[in-house]
């Protein structure tokens, strides 16, 4: 991991002016400054896979336009003071006197997106398939009856590993990504090279079946793929969605309907939920 130093003011640290407007005014300009300018002045490195993470010397940062969170410290933020102030641990009127020497002076430049690598899903394997069939029946307790048909339709396989292959699907039922896990004694799991979680998700049943029976009543989030399929299995009138991993819900968000024979947004906020049980 790139070391990311605490960088030194360049003079001596001013108080913050008396009157409130004119600090105010300095706060207002520089909060806006993009997160992953800051993130690039100060030595932190994006993820080659997801542009939305950042490795930094107090641990991995999701960053989702101007708000931040630091899983590893359990803190998160919004606007590029909150982050100064994370990283460079300074306060309020350090962190002006930070943006200000570093932005102040030139245009802020525009944050550099690193390229996204095209999606590369592993070839299928028939001849690994049983094991992994095998696996997922034995140790993981799955039924057959939830497995089959998502093997008839692509979306499990086995690679050349062998692993497990759970593909995420958009809203046209095409792939935009695969979750991967390791069947051996190891725990092992992961994502294909190039997998958008953010534009489908693994899902059971399937978010373009229309009318499902019996009718779905709830929709539950799991962390991952097997997750998903263990909770519809206790659950069969839940309509269960993998998130692929941690990843950062803001207030507000929208969750896909199980109603809607489409992948889109229904009315209902997303809220905190305790995690699923483990099988």
């Amino acid at each position: 991991m790139h070391h990311l130093a605490r960088q030194a003011l360049p003079g001596r640290l001013t108080r913050l002016p008396r009157h409130p407007q004119t600090w105010q005014a300095r706060a207002d300009r520089l909060r806006t400054v993009p997160l992953a300018a800051v993130l690039e002045r100060m030595g932190a490195m994006p993820d080659r896979a997801d542009p939305h993470k950042w490795y930094t010397a107090h641990g991995a940062l999701s960053v989702t336009g101007a708000k931040f969170i630091n899983w590893h410290l359990d803190h998160g933020g919004g606007g590029a003071i909150d982050l100064v102030m994370h990283l460079q641990s300074l306060g309020f009127g350090q962190a002006l006197e930070w943006l200000e020497a570093h932005f102040a002076s030139s245009p802020i430049p525009p944050p550099s997106t690193p390229p996204r690598p095209p999606l590369r899903l592993p070839l299928p394997v028939p001849e690994h398939l049983p094991q992994v069939r095998r696996y997922l029946l034995d140790q993981r307790r799955l039924p057959a009856a939830l497995l089959d048909p998502l093997i008839q339709a692509g979306t499990l396989y086995a690679d050349a590993r062998p692993n497990a292959v759970f593909l995420l699907r958009d809203s046209h039922g095409q792939p935009v990504g695969a979750e991967l896990r390791g069947i051996g004694p190891l725990p092992w799991r992961g994502m294909a090279p190039g997998s958008r979680k953010d534009l489908g998700a693994f899902a059971i049943p399937a978010c373009r079946q229309a009318r499902p029976d019996p009718p779905l009543k709830a929709c539950v989030l799991c962390e991952s793929a097997i997750d998903a399929l263990s909770c519809h299995a206790l659950l069969p009138s839940a309509h269960c969605l993998s998130t692929a991993g941690a990843r950062p819900i803001q207030p507000g968000s929208k969750i896909c309907s199980p109603r809607d024979s489409r992948f889109s947004a229904a009315s209902t906020p997303m809220t905190p939920a305790k995690p699923w049980p483990r099988p």
